[in-house]
């Protein structure tokens, strides 16, 4: 990716702004992009990172719709657990964003997002327009699902409040801080050098280290339990705690359960792994627990839901709970869940966890490395079901290393083969949709240079919602494969709908009316290419997706930014329907 300028530093005689040092302190922190649609809130800020900067990192991101940008900082903290900066244009830039904001937060993300507003003074506001884009506590909107903020009132105290956010943020478990700066403060001119915040001085806090008496008493419970079930949530991208993962569990004979939620955290092809990764709790997964002796929930989104919906009988099983999450609830957002029962909760990590365990036992590595399985060949002719879409595209990425950026609510998790962390990303933590295409773009361009094939398979109103995000990927020249199931309906609600009816005795033939897409259809594959992207479809038989899908793979081999619009059949599995509507 080039820059779009490259200019030399300006002299000294030139000057320098709040807005320079602010900047500076940006390109000190580390984040190599910064996300924006550009505001006049932050205009001095923009300048500085333009024409101050020069060529230097961090580089611009240019997003058409504020959300998009967010989005992109999620998907790029989900590949490197790192965060990107982002930049919101007064308060109706971070309303636009509020979305996005809230799926990184239920998805423990750390982010870097800077706004800005007119003078807090109101005696420096031009007519109209700073009025309406100021506001004395800005966060205020957007309080409940960020991890911290603040407003500072001057240059000294906007680089404290930079360093501070970058410390926390970082700090598991992680999630987005907003800082919000004055447009008085970018653009006041400096009479005198202020020192920067220097990072090395600042270190990420480490959480608590599990103690021994903590681990033995877990081996202990590990030891006597004859039935064990591991619960594998919110990990990380590392191989090596991968492989401690997998070598716990083998040294216990512990079944293991996943989900679709989060990313890859467990083989999905190993003996001990359990049934398939679903959104919501399938029933082999259940069964397995509802017969544990002892349940380790591993950072598990909803440990309290899945015991319950498993019909697990609390007094015959001992459980741990190893999660940072009571560090993060508060009173407004719920996504914490309900309470779960615990015989012993501990506020880590479940990767530090993982490795106290190791380390006292002595092992690290899997018993044998994981093998890929060969898929069933799809039938070779016909309408496209979500199934044959799922088998159509695993045949067509033999041959390269992809990793699945985002899966439909549709997909069956029975038919995923994740080998490595990297084989899949997750969910958006707020079930928000609009969020794919940007969090797609964010992933595919932390992966950019590595081996891997991005791949997000996203339903039809998340890749509507959220389709100019797609111009920031072409215009940064972005590798990235996008396929749309597309069913031409908002289908979750239609499930919904159905089972409405059914229990009101009403018909079921409505459930398709203020849901579907159709009448006009839409060209989706206009939509991309009108953005850039290479474009192919609507493919709606099963005789042309091997073509269409082999075109697709090379063109993002070759670099390119793909969409494939592909009809399937609208439906779930009957697991899927029941874990989507039960009470």
């Amino acid at each position: 990716m080039t820059r779009e300028i490259d200019r030399p530093l300006p002299s000294e005689a030139a000057g320098t702004y709040g807005s320079d040092l602010i900047a500076e302190m940006m390109r000190k922190l580390g984040t190599p992009y910064v996300a924006l649609n550009p505001g006049s809130s932050f205009r001095g800020l923009h300048d500085s990172l333009v024409n101050h900067l020069g060529n230097r990192d961090p580089q611009m991101l240019l997003c058409l719709h504020e959300e998009h940008a967010v989005a992109i900082a999620h998907g790029w903290a989900k590949v490197t657990e790192t965060p990107l900066a982002v930049i919101l244009h007064a308060n109706v830039g971070l309303m636009h964003a509020a979305m996005a904001l809230y799926n990184a937060w239920c998805d423990r993300v750390p982010m870097l997002v800077y706004g800005a507003t007119g003078p807090v003074d109101a005696a420096k506001r031009r007519p109209w327009i700073d009025w309406l884009h100021t506001s004395r506590d800005q966060a205020a909107m957007v309080r409940p699902y960020v991890k911290w903020d603040d407003q500072p009132a001057s240059l000294q105290a906007s680089l404290a409040t930079m360093m501070r956010a970058a410390t926390i943020t970082a700090t598991a478990p992680m999630a987005p801080t907003y800082v919000c700066f004055d447009v008085s403060v970018q653009e006041e001119r400096l009479d005198a050098p202020i020192a920067l915040p220097d990072p090395a001085r600042h270190v990420v806090p480490s959480l608590p280290q599990v103690s021994g008496a903590d681990a033995a008493r877990m081996l202990e419970m590990l030891s006597a339990a004859q039935a064990p079930v591991f619960l594998m949530g919110r990990t990380t991208r590392d191989a090596a705690a991968w492989n401690r993962r997998v070598a716990l569990a083998e040294r216990f004979g512990a079944r293991v359960v996943t989900d679709i939620k989060t990313a890859a955290a467990f083989p999905t092809r190993h003996p001990l792994h359990v049934g398939a990764p679903g959104y919501f709790l399938l029933p082999e997964a259940g069964r397995a627990i509802a017969g544990a002796d002892l349940v380790i929930a591993f950072d598990w989104v909803d440990v309290a839901g899945t015991l319950d919906q498993a019909g697990l009988a609390l007094d015959a099983a001992r459980i741990v709970n190893i999660t940072p999450e009571p560090l993060m609830q508060n009173g407004w957002s719920l996504d914490h869940q309900a309470q779960p029962p615990s015989d012993l909760t501990l506020l880590t990590t479940a990767d530090a966890a993982i490795a106290a365990l190791c380390n006292a036992l002595g092992v690290g590595d899997p018993s044998e490395p994981m093998v890929p399985v060969d898929a069933a060949a799809p039938r070779a002719k016909g309408p496209i079901s979500i199934d044959s879409l799922s088998l159509s595209l695993s045949h067509a990425l033999v041959g390269t290393d992809p990793s699945y950026l985002r899966l439909t609510l549709s997909w069956n998790g029975a038919l995923c083969d994740f080998r490595e962390p990297l084989d899949y990303l997750g969910y958006d933590g707020g079930a928000g949709i609009g969020s794919g295409p940007g969090m797609a773009v964010g992933s595919a361009l932390a992966l950019k240079g590595q081996g891997r094939l991005p791949v997000a398979v996203l339903g039809d109103g998340d890749f509507l919602m959220g389709a100019t995000a797609l111009w920031t990927a072409t215009h940064h020249e972005v590798p990235l494969l996008i396929v749309v199931a597309n069913n031409r309906s908002y289908f979750n609600d239609e499930v919904h709908q159905e089972r409405v009816a059914c229990e009101r005795g009403r018909p079921v033939e409505n459930k398709h009316v203020g849901q579907a897409i159709i009448e006009p259809d839409i060209d989706l594959a206009a939509i991309a290419r009108a953005q850039g992207a290479t474009a192919f479809g609507p493919v709606d038989r099963m005789e042309d997706i091997a073509d269409v899908f082999a075109s697709a793979v090379a063109a993002v081999s070759s670099g390119e930014t793909v969409v494939v619009d592909v009809r399937v059949l609208g439906g779930y599995s009957e697991a899927m329907t029941e874990g989507m509507t039960q009470d």
